[in-house]
């Protein structure tokens, strides 16, 4: 069952990629969603299988590196982290590719795209099985890769190619730390099996070894090596600028890779890896901090947003940052749960904005939208109830939308922490407040207010009339619904609650001193009310802003116009990186090229020299014209040089 479920979206991505044209678009987009569909049914019945408690299943595959200590064999690691994320991965897959065939009915090259689809989902898989590190990191490039041909799946437009390339280089990034970790890890270990790393992990707790002259704690610099590798893939603060960019390819690429899948290997690895990061409370600090960070200014980026996907892209950011918060404080199956309940409706917020741009033929801009809400009834609804799971709609202690669950666990996890000065929790606290408002706003101008598309094409231009999708578009959001609305009192009670050692069993470590999730159900009433009271805020701001007084954006953003370029434009890191790191990476390679190559290598070097020998030739070719009066010519100057000569030096010789 398992290799059906890893193996079925690669036969899948080989029939599309080589055999696509040959067989047809319909047959190929068939093919590749029956695939990934089968995967996603059997990775449910093995949640249901091997969650509750199961023991740890390993399912050998083929003998595949073996070199002196080191021993990489292919095999699947089965455990309730697996299939949680099997089920999230396959689920959002197969809706995916199911969606795209609706969306991408237009595009001549399908079959490419949904080769894409299943490689991606394919590598992703191979992540979240792997039983040692190197397998891992083998996933871990290939979600690299696959997201890259997705980002610039239109590779004709110059922004896809250059957010693909941005995506790959900033990912590559966060990778070098990753491969670090790794080529530490074996080094102190001896071993990439994760059995053997996490068995021999407690030894290694508060021992040093020496770096560079200083006593480094071991765990502490190898766990922070792995981090920064999750820092890239997951677009956390300083390695996020890739995320946005992204948003150049196709809307289904948005849903899949960005919303429920590649952003969160990160945080899967984090919580794969408790074993190792329990006793490296120094990185665990600094997790907390970068997630707190990124879920606070991704957040404020997102306050101003017009293009509806990257208000989304940016949320999604945000939403990050609330999972590492929790791995942070040690709460790993809280952050596994909000990346469980988050893959269901962020996905649907995604295809649901698809839903919009299809409706607005193409159309992201938000400014052009309004009035939508009775022309696509259906997605005006899709929207809501994501809207209603992200912002954390419900009631404290009680029930509530998918978000509201296991977001708000974070938010008190954060406060039991005791972070200094509580930071973590005040700054999730305000992000909350923000994502509410930045939500709204999106729901708000997309749907209602004036029908501004009708100036941006005209009053009777009907072939623009905005319209409903298909169904094979809206079935993927009827069943992402269910999720964003029913996923988080389902099952937080095996992620968070009383069924939680039923559930997980092994695959995941906390350390004897860790009490988080006993600490964080006592905190006191106004915590566990404080996300649903900034909730409220934000939405009334946001119907204030957007609804009741519509002048007020606009004023607002004049009054404070150098802060509102600020957030605009993503507090300028874009432009510090340019000036730091791509204006002198540009500038010293023309160095080493018009410098380097050119003038040393081609002026002086072989190329030089064979230039300088065929321009003397060609002057010394010239003196040879064959008339004898010239070679007369010649003669007698030289007899004028040698009697000169002699003249001044009394016939001496010289």
């Amino acid at each position: 069952m398992y290799q059906a479920i890893v193996f079925l979206p690669l036969i899948g991505a080989i029939i599309a990629g080589f055999f696509g044209r040959a067989i047809g678009t319909r047959p190929t987009e068939i093919l590749t969603t029956a695939f990934v569909g089968i995967a996603a049914v059997l990775s449910w019945i093995a949640f249901f299988q091997v969650g509750f408690g199961g023991e740890v299943v390993k399912v050998p595959v083929a003998r595949w590196i073996t070199s002196g200590e080191l021993d990489a064999s292919w095999a699947f690691r089965i455990d309730t982290l697996t299939v949680v994320m099997l089920v999230v991965v396959t689920t959002v897959s197969s809706l995916v590719h199911l969606y795209s065939i609706g969306y991408m009915h237009e595009d001549e090259s399908r079959e490419r795209f949904f080769s894409y689809l299943s490689l991606f989902t394919f590598a992703m898989l191979m992540l979240v099985t792997s039983d040692n590190l190197v397998q891992m990191f083998f996933g871990w490039e290939g979600v690299g890769l696959a997201s890259y041909l997705l980002i610039g799946f239109w590779y004709t437009r110059p922004s896809a190619s250059a957010a693909a390339i941005k995506a790959f280089v900033v990912n590559r990034v966060g990778d070098f730390g990753f491969a670090l970790g790794i080529f530490g890890t074996f080094y102190v270990f001896q071993t990439v099996q994760l059995d053997a790393i996490f068995a021999a992990a407690p030894g290694f707790a508060g021992k040093s070894m020496e770096f560079l002259g200083y006593q480094v704690d071991i765990l502490t610099v190898l766990c922070f090596l792995l981090f920064i590798g999750a820092m890239g893939k997951s677009a956390q603060f300083l390695l996020h600028t890739w995320l946005p960019d992204a948003m150049e390819g196709p809307t289904p690429v948005s849903a899949l890779i960005h919303a429920a899948t590649m952003v969160t290997a990160g945080v899967f690895m984090v919580a794969r890896l408790s074993p190792m990061f329990e006793y490296a409370p120094t990185t665990l600090q600094f997790v907390t901090l970068i997630g707190a960070v990124t879920a606070f200014f991704a957040a404020t980026v997102g306050l101003v947003q017009n293009d509806i996907k990257r208000v989304i892209a940016y949320s999604t950011c945000s939403q990050l940052g609330y999972m590492f918060v929790a791995c942070g404080v040690g709460a790993y199956s809280a952050g596994i749960f909000h990346l469980f309940t988050h893959a269901f409706f962020k996905a649907l917020l995604f295809l649901g904005a698809g839903s919009v741009i299809h409706a607005m033929h193409h159309e992201q801009d938000m400014r052009h939208m309004g009035g939508l809400a009775n022309r696509i009834p259906i997605t005006w609804a899709m929207m809501l109830i994501g809207t209603l799971a992200l912002t954390g709609v419900g009631i404290p202690h009680l029930i509530g939308f998918a978000g509201f669950h296991s977001k708000d666990a974070i938010v008190e996890a954060a406060w039991a922490a005791g972070t200094p000065s509580n930071y973590a929790f005040w700054l999730l606290v305000i992000a909350a407040l923000m994502t509410s408002f930045y939500s709204w706003r999106l729901f708000f101008m997309t749907f209602y207010g004036e029908p501004r598309w009708q100036h941006a094409h005209g009053h009777d231009d009907h072939h623009h009339e905005p319209h409903e999708s298909p169904p094979v578009m809206l079935v993927p959001l009827f069943v992402l619904a269910v999720g964003a609305v029913a996923s988080g009192f389902a099952f937080s009670k095996y992620f968070i609650g009383s069924g939680y050692a039923e559930f997980w069993g092994r695959a995941l470590f906390t350390a004897p001193g860790n009490h988080i999730l006993e600490e964080m159900h006592h905190v006191p009433l106004w915590v566990a009310w404080s996300a649903t009271i900034a909730m409220l805020i934000g939405f009334g701001i946001a119907w204030l802003y957007y609804m009741s007084a519509t002048w007020l954006p606009a004023a607002t953003a004049q009054m404070f116009r150098p802060l509102y370029n600020f957030l605009l434009n993503a507090w300028y890191f874009d432009a510090l990186y340019d000036r730091l790191f791509v204006r002198p990476a540009f500038w010293l390679g023309r160095l080493l090229w018009k410098g380097g190559d050119g003038a040393i290598i081609d002026g002086l070097g072989p190329d030089g020299v064979s230039a300088r020998v065929l321009d003397t030739t060609a002057r010394v070719i010239r003196l040879q014209t064959g008339y004898l009066y010239h070679y007369a010519f010649v003669m007698l100057i030289g007899v004028a040089i040698i009697l000169t000569v002699f003249m001044f030096t009394g016939g001496q010789p010289l």
